[in-house]
């Protein structure tokens, strides 16, 4: 027998305001235990117990409230059950900017192996600040997830904060960019081959005056591509004049920035790496407006394979950070972590996408 410690014209009330809300919410089926337990005139405590299967609650008030939810569409608040719990089954992710081709891939790989291993996502953009970072840092913690996954910020060359996580124990793996000087689980492209590679290639095209649009020093990834660049024009017998490195943001205007640096001096490149697309963009859009043929004049390459390379005239040769592959890998990196303590690191091999604005060869002979 259930017996109802409210009033007979409380109780009353309390049904039919039940019932307005079931109606109203129906589509949302935003049921709370507050509204089963007003409706059956129990504690919102009975009702959770209840739910749970809790003996502790006799069987015929299990029953009522179980049916009664089940017919309305009740569902769980799980975050706040987990937050309860100290766990949650979430992870959280950071990206510098999820707008970007190569982490919006990334994310869908995370959540392709993590959703099928019981786990859900929790994103945070950085947008760039080491500021942002660290509250978005701040903000998974809170929400106590299960670990962290991140690409570091163009701000955190020097990342105190996330010495501060390792020594911490939190769970942690980084992918593509990654602090320097941590023993921390990281998954990367071999970013070194990529750029050494690429150099390479354009010297194979008759380039020989080849300049290098690279990110600020202390990123992982940028450190990587200049140096790639540097030892395979110094492997071929290549100058590298002053002029010819520009250090700026991976963005066109940051590319707009380097074009004038290269120009600038009294030996023009024949040749431009970048260590980015939107960079790469931007040397282009300039070189356009200078009236240079690319690619016989000028040949251009970025990094990251982002959408529009292969769709502007000539399409821009690029490499391939895989980041579907870099996300997944990511992914099953942080599952072993949740059995083994044991630091790891993955290294993808890169895919160049060869494209028209590097094939001078062709266009000449031609």
């Amino acid at each position: 027998m259930i017996i109802y410690t409210e009033s007979a014209e409380l109780y009353l009330c309390n049904r039919l305001y039940f019932y307005i809300f079931v109606a109203v919410n129906r589509e949302k089926r935003h049921i709370t235990i507050h509204d089963i337990a007003r409706e059956l005139g129990i504690s919102a405590s009975t009702v959770s117990r209840a739910l749970s299967d809790n003996p502790r609650i006799s069987l015929a008030t299990r029953k009522l409230v179980q049916k009664l939810a089940l017919e309305n569409g009740y569902r769980p608040n799980t975050m706040a059950s987990n937050l309860r719990k100290g766990k949650g089954n979430t992870v959280g992710v950071i990206v510098p900017n999820i707008s970007r081709s190569f982490f919006s891939n990334v994310i869908s790989g995370m959540e392709k192996e993590l959703s099928s291993a019981g786990f859900n996502l929790m994103i945070c953009q950085s947008h760039e600040s080491i500021e942002k970072e660290r509250e978005a840092i701040s903000t998974l913690l809170d929400a106590r997830v299960d670990g962290i996954m991140m690409s570091l910020s163009m701000e955190s060359s020097d990342p105190v904060h996330i010495r501060q996580l390792v020594d911490a124990g939190v769970r942690l793996v980084f992918f593509d960019r990654i602090p320097r000087g941590q023993n921390v689980s990281r998954v990367v492209i071999n970013d070194y081959i990529a750029a050494f590679n690429l150099t390479k290639y354009l010297i194979s095209q008759g380039y020989s005056r080849i300049a290098h649009v690279a990110g600020y020093k202390g990123i992982s990834v940028y450190d990587d591509r200049r140096q790639g660049y540097e030892d395979a024009m110094r492997k071929n017998g290549m100058d590298i004049p002053g002029h010819f490195i520009a250090e700026t943001e991976m963005t066109r205007e940051g590319g707009a920035k380097a074009f004038d640096r290269f120009f600038s001096g009294s030996v023009a490149p024949d040749a431009v790496v970048s260590a980015g697309d939107y960079s790469a963009h931007g040397v282009f859009l300039e070189a356009q407006k200078n009236g240079l043929n690319v690619p016989v004049d000028l040949a251009i390459s970025g990094f990251s394979n982002e959408e529009f390379t292969q769709h502007i005239d000539p399409p821009i040769t690029t490499v391939d950070q895989r980041g579907y592959d870099v996300g997944c890998k990511s992914a099953r990196l942080f599952l072993d972590t949740l059995e083994t303590d044991q630091v790891s690191e993955i290294v993808l091999d890169p895919n160049i996408i060869y494209r028209e604005s590097t094939v001078r060869k062709l266009y000449i002979n031609n």
